[in-house]
């Protein structure tokens, strides 16, 4: 996920309102799929970068349960499961940070008068 929102401060645009990312402003991230990877031609939009975060966060939370449902069954060593639970914890603290940060420039935009 930390790869994901330092792709998202290499976004490049063509205008103010469209960012674009490009598979040379990124080097070496994970967020590329196999097939993006492939068509280099083909730029990640914002929301797709969103998304890919979005899901990458629910994957991580998912393996965090995954990994406490174990411990409780006596299949994962404590280590494995602090690890996975701190894991989750970046991850929210990450997604609560986006989505205020998301909720202050909306109430920019509608305090901005017309």
């Amino acid at each position: 996920m930390i790869e994901s929102l330092t792709s998202v401060s290499k976004l490049t645009s063509s205008s103010p309102l469209s960012g674009t990312l490009t598979e040379n402003s990124v080097s070496s991230s994970s967020i590329m799929q196999p097939s993006a990877a492939a068509n280099a031609a083909q730029p990640l939009s914002f929301s797709q970068i969103m998304g890919d975060m979005a899901t990458d966060a629910v994957g991580s939370l998912r393996a965090s349960e995954t990994k406490s449902f174990e411990s409780v069954q006596g299949k994962a060593n404590t280590r494995e499961v602090v690890d996975a639970v701190m894991n989750a914890e970046q991850t929210l603290q990450t997604a609560i940070a986006i989505r205020d940060k998301v909720v202050t420039a909306y109430l920019e935009v509608a305090r901005m008068q017309i």
